[in-house]
């Protein structure tokens, strides 16, 4: 599949969209069936290396190698979360100056900037880092994460499966006691992959010649501005598909054969090319 493009909010769709590669005819995971002891089958999914299952995770608890982080509401986190995880909300690697609209809100931190926040963070190459949140209660910010920290080169990062609504459905362990950062040093980025990112020039220039998807609800599809959209409607060409179609009930991710058909249903094939928005 050629790279998929995210423009301005990030959810976990393209990361979900970037597993199909050559599937096959390879069978859906049964999550209906599956208990803390079974776990969750990463394998059907081609292009896997930024995935954990819930068991993988719950072996590496409380290993120094083990950054941790949730990307859920504050209000959730200080209420319930993985033991060992750090609260970081939804924008902890975003450039957050201005508000929302302002060229450049919400776009990765300038490198100088998310090396210090990683450092903050005691994320470096060395450590396996886990996002995660419950993606019933906010828009994904695991799946922005993720895909910022790949953008500018790492590939120590992961998403939990299922998040924490599938992490607690297996009945695994939950706390309310915060975690701290232990902080590190030394980090130092590459130049950011600008390949991973569609800007709003590239799109206009793209119109007509590659897919566009938008994710967001039908409502907002067709002009609500209840989520805070400055302006109603969507961008000309783009066709709707509810980011949580991809889902099972259970947070986890569709089989790759389901994910296919819910893509051809709006035209785009795994080998095309296109923008996530």
């Amino acid at each position: 599949m050629k790279k998929c493009r995210l423009l301005s909010v990030i959810i976990l769709v393209c990361f979900i969209i970037s597993t199909l590669g050559l599937a096959g005819c390879a069978q859906k995971p049964d999550s209906s069936k599956t208990t803390p002891q079974e776990e969750f089958d990463i394998s059907v999914y081609p292009n896997n290396d930024f995935l954990i299952a819930p068991q993988d995770l719950k072996e590496m608890l409380n290993s120094d190698n083990l950054v941790l982080l949730d990307c859920n509401k504050p209000d959730i986190y200080a209420k319930e979360h993985i033991p060992g995880a750090i609260g970081i909300g939804f924008h902890a690697f975003s450039d957050k100056n201005g508000k929302p609209g302002d060229p450049g809100w919400g776009t990765i931190q300038k490198k100088a900037d998310l090396e210090k926040t990683l450092e903050s963070l005691g994320i470096n190459e060395e450590k396996t880092v886990v996002f995660y949140s419950d993606v019933f209660q906010g828009p994904g910010a695991d799946g922005r994460a993720v895909w910022q920290l790949k953008m500018a080169g790492m590939d120590n990062v992961k998403i939990l499966v299922g998040g924490f609504s599938y992490w607690k459905q297996l009945g695994l362990a939950v706390t309310s006691e915060p975690s701290e950062p232990i902080p590190t040093t030394g980090v130092q980025l590459a130049d950011y992959d600008e390949s991973f990112a569609a800007t709003k020039d590239y799109v206009f220039e793209n119109l007509g010649k590659q897919a566009l998807i938008d994710v967001r609800s039908e409502g907002e599809f067709k002009g609500s501005q209840k989520a805070g959209e400055p302006r109603g409607g969507h961008i000309k060409g783009a066709v709707n598909m509810l980011w949580l179609s991809l889902l099972n009930e259970d947070g986890t991710p569709k089989s790759p054969d389901e994910i296919k058909t819910i893509m051809a249903s709006v035209n785009v094939k795994p080998e095309d090319e296109f923008t996530v928005y």
